[in-house]
């Protein structure tokens, strides 16, 4: 039987303006025992509800915690965020088994199983332990805690382990997945998404060099500061969750602050002994497998991780041949701990990775007009086209938590990278990127590549072997106050780092002969590039989270000392014997920050920053060469519900200098020099919406709505002559290449006890490859383009369930980029389908 007194309290609560007098008093009786005699009438409806409150340890409220309730059939989920009594209620429930879960930072989460109408009037109390070990994953995670995201006074998202499952569809492109996050920009190359392309708000794409890039919290890139073009990046597949995070609240990252970081968070050690495995089939005799074995027996924990794809390509190679990639992940992790409730905890974690990739990828495209015939041809002068690449990582990681709310998390990383991509360099003596750009003055030579015969030696195919190794130590101290009626999250950081490039490349000489290549002299190693690049970094930074009333405040500097030096030796001097030439230059930077956070109220919030640019000058830099350095400015304010958030974000970089190098990948020579492109600027928004319409009903299933958009615009402040290609002869006003002006995401999901369909999508518009002004010439701009994929899921059982998923449904034909030589295809259709399995128990 329901109580009235709650019935009468809120009655009077939601009517204050009633007066309280005797003759009035009858009314109020009434109208409470109708209220009560209905709720008992329809208990068996949808008016019931669940409310209570989450404890800490000592019994006292935890303002701020997330409660989550899904019932059995998971059809639907709900959230709610506790106010500073630490109080919550779900109401408009119908009869069923439920499971609600309250988390919150630093503590391990409470869960409870209940059963309406039985469990209705009971008040539910979750108290939460105190769990040290979840400390580690706010010193390497970008985000820190992923339910509290959307207080972080800048941009910061999160693609949790539940929406990275659902972006992993067909063969795992950290493109697709990345797509939904605005602010974000994308250069596609090759349609898997192997060596990938990614900026933000308006930095460079051209390799991902000018972003930071880490892995755990941990540098990843080959060479971060002497070489950080990603010929190498973490296998998506294998991991966990993805983090994004943009504005001021960045800069204790390094060393590139102008757009943002991406972490890529790789697999946790399971808390019971479980397997769970995948296994697919696709288009282009696609495969792909994907198996993690792991447990925690009390104070030991291990994972041992395998994750296999190959596809024999969708581009037709002139003459026949594979034109795909095998990739072969393997992880390894082992933890050794103190118990939860030791005085002082202490958690020690090994991570040893290698990463084998195999691929028949070359830098050679199309021309228009055979695009317009068959977007998906290769000429046959790519035929001898192979990237060849293995990586080694590892970590060891040392955690100690203190009374008194101190911790120190150290870690020490190595990685080494060795690629060799043997890819056509020119023909008949001009560079592919010339013949490209200009096909009807290179008649001849394009014939070659598309098969003509040709002289000895006239097609050169370029070993560009290279080695790379990044090693350093890391650590945070991570301190925890109250002063006053303000929290203090301190933390200070240091990092020494050390990295190198080591460049020994020749070039092999070919005749072609009835479409085939013959080789028909061999070059030296060393006789077209023999150099080293070396940087040693150490940087510092600290920075203060303040929690006042309604306010957060994050102020935070960063400094770094970098010296960066490139060694070049004779071209016929294998082994290094005497340099030829040796360029130093050393720079120290420091790079402030501040962000701001006012909730308005439980469901508003409003923020804003400001912060230094910074991104360092690489070993090819001369005396002339600045570093990349600008002032870049953010506001927003996010809406946020139960069931519902939206975001809208403005941002203004002002660049004092922007920098451009010399690659292959960017149409250059691949000299490696660097370029001033002097003032430029910046601007756009950012805007994202998510929704489920069907989370206040009792329909039994859920309908989740994602959106974003992205509008930016990029010009340059002054004039000058360049020699990198894709800026040429600047004006003022020129906009920036390879930046789209609008970038459009949306998904839909359905989702019952069983099944799990759901269909997105994304648009973007076309992008100039040259800067310049006004709509830009067919021959220096890619398409616009939509793609349109679907997905679905059915559950056999509790551990296995079926997928399948088409991307590009419709097959659309659209370019993606003109460089490095040519034009490029999107990905086109393709289709994979398999089964996940599982077998233990994952909490």
């Amino acid at each position: 039987m329901h109580s009235r007194r709650p019935v009468l309290e809120s009655h009077l609560k939601e009517n204050p303006h009633v007066p309280i007098r005797r003759n009035r008093l009858l009314p109020v009786l009434v109208g409470t025992l109708t209220v009560v005699l209905a709720s008992a009438a329809t208990a068996h409806t949808s008016t019931l509800w669940i409310q209570g409150q989450v404890l800490d340890p000592s019994g006292g409220p935890v303002p701020g915690a997330t409660v989550t309730l899904t019932p059995e059939d998971k059809s639907f989920e709900r959230r709610s965020r506790t106010g500073e009594a630490g109080r919550f209620r779900f109401g408009e429930l119908g009869p069923g088994a439920y499971r609600i879960i309250a988390s919150s930072r630093g503590y391990r989460s409470a869960d409870r199983s209940l059963r309406l109408p039985k469990d209705a009037t009971k008040e539910l109390r979750l108290t939460l332990q105190t769990d040290p070990s979840l400390t580690i994953y706010e010193r390497i995670m970008v985000v820190g805690d992923p339910e509290r995201a959307d207080e972080l006074p800048g941009s910061a998202h999160i693609i949790g382990p539940m929406e990275l499952k659902r972006q992993k569809q067909g063969l795992d492109d950290v493109h697709r997945m990345l797509r939904q996050i605005p602010g974000v920009n994308i250069q596609e190359e090759e349609g898997y998404g192997l060596r990938p392309n990614i900026g933000m708000r308006g930095t460079g794409v051209d390799r991902s060099s000018k972003i930071t890039l880490m892995e755990d919290g941990v540098l990843i890139a080959p060479a971060p500061y002497a070489a950080p073009s990603a010929y190498y990046f973490p296998t998506p597949g294998r991991m966990r969750s993805l983090e994004v995070r943009k504005g001021s609240s960045q800069i204790k990252y390094g060393p590139r602050t102008n757009g943002g970081v991406l972490n890529l968070v790789s697999s946790e050690i399971p808390h019971a002994l479980s397997l769970d495995g995948k296994l697919g089939f696709g288009s282009d005799s696609a495969g792909q497998g994907h198996l993690n074995l792991g447990g925690t027996h009390g104070n030991f924990g291990w994972l041992l991780e395998s994750y296999q794809v190959k596809t024999d390509g969708f581009k037709e190679l002139d003459g026949g041949g594979d034109t795909g990639f095998y990739i072969g992940d393997y992880l390894a992790k082992l933890r050794f701990q103190t118990p939860l409730d030791a005085r002082v905890f202490q958690q020690f974690e090994v991570k040893l990775g290698s990463t084998e990739q195999d691929s028949e990828e070359t830098y050679l495209g199309l021309t228009d007009d055979d695009f317009a015939v068959n977007p998906n041809r290769r000429y046959a002068a790519s035929q001898a086209d192979r990237f060849d690449s293995n990586h080694r990582q590892y970590q060891a990681r040392y955690f100690v938590a203190l009374p008194g709310g101190l911790d120190v998390t150290t870690v020490a990383y190595r990685n080494n990278f060795a690629r060799n991509w043997f890819k056509l360099q020119s023909i008949a003596g001009n560079s592919i990127s010339r013949v490209f750009g200009d096909p009807d003055a290179y008649a001849g030579e394009l014939a070659i590549a598309r098969g003509a015969d040709s002289d000895p030696d006239t097609l050169k195919v370029r070993a560009n072997n290279r080695r790379y190794y990044s090693q350093g130590i890391q650590s945070v101290l991570g301190l925890h106050r109250h002063l006053g009626d303000a929290q203090h999250r301190f933390e200070f950081g240091f990092r020494y780092h050390e990295d190198q490039e080591a460049r020994l490349q020749h070039e092999d000489g070919f005749r072609m002969s009835g479409g085939r290549m013959n080789r028909t002299s061999f070059g030296a190693p060393g006789s077209q590039s023999n150099r080293l690049s070396d940087a040693e970094a150490r940087s510092l930074f600290v920075q203060d989270e303040i929690r006042w009333d309604r306010w957060t405040v994050i102020p935070g500097i960063r400094y770094e000392s970098i010296g960066l030096t490139r060694t070049d030796f004779s071209r016929t001097d294998p082994g290094r014997t005497s340099p030829t030439r040796i360029r130093t230059n050393d720079l120290q930077v420091v790079v402030p920050g501040v962000g701001v956070n006012f909730d308005a109220s439980q469901k508003v919030r409003f923020f804003g920053g400001v912060h230094k640019g910074f991104s360092p000058p690489g070993p090819g830099s001369n005396e002339f060469t600045e570093a990349e350095n600008g002032i870049n400015y953010e506001f927003g304010f996010g809406l946020g519900q139960p069931g519902s958030s939206a975001q809208l974000v403005t941002f203004y970089s002002d660049y004092g200098n922007l920098l451009g190098a010399d690659t292959l990948a960017a149409g250059g020579q691949g000299t490696g020099d660097l370029f001033n492109g002097g003032e430029a600027r910046v601007v756009g928004m950012e805007a994202s919406i998510s929704f489920d319409p069907a989370a206040s009903s009792q329909a039994g299933f859920s309908l989740p709505v994602q959106i974003s958009y992205t509008v930016t615009d990029g010009e340059f402040r002054n004039a000058f002559d360049s020699a990198f290609g894709p800026w040429g002869n600047v004006l003022v006003g020129d906009k920036l290449p390879y930046l789209p002006r609008h970038q459009f995401y949306a998904s839909l999901g359905v989702r019952t006890g069983k099944w799990n369909a759901g269909f997105d999508t994304h648009w973007g518009s076309s992008m100039r490859t040259v800067a310049g002004r006004g709509r830009a010439p067919l021959l220096q701009r890619t398409d616009a383009y939509a793609v349109l994929n679907l997905s679905s899921e059915y559950e056999l059982s509790k551990r296995a369930s079926l997928f399948a998923n088409v991307q590009n449904v419709t097959n659309n034909r659209y370019i993606v980029a003109r460089r490095p030589a040519g034009v490029r295809p999107g990905l086109p259709r393709l289709f994979m389908a398999g089964i996940h399995f599982r077998r233990g128990r994952k909490r």
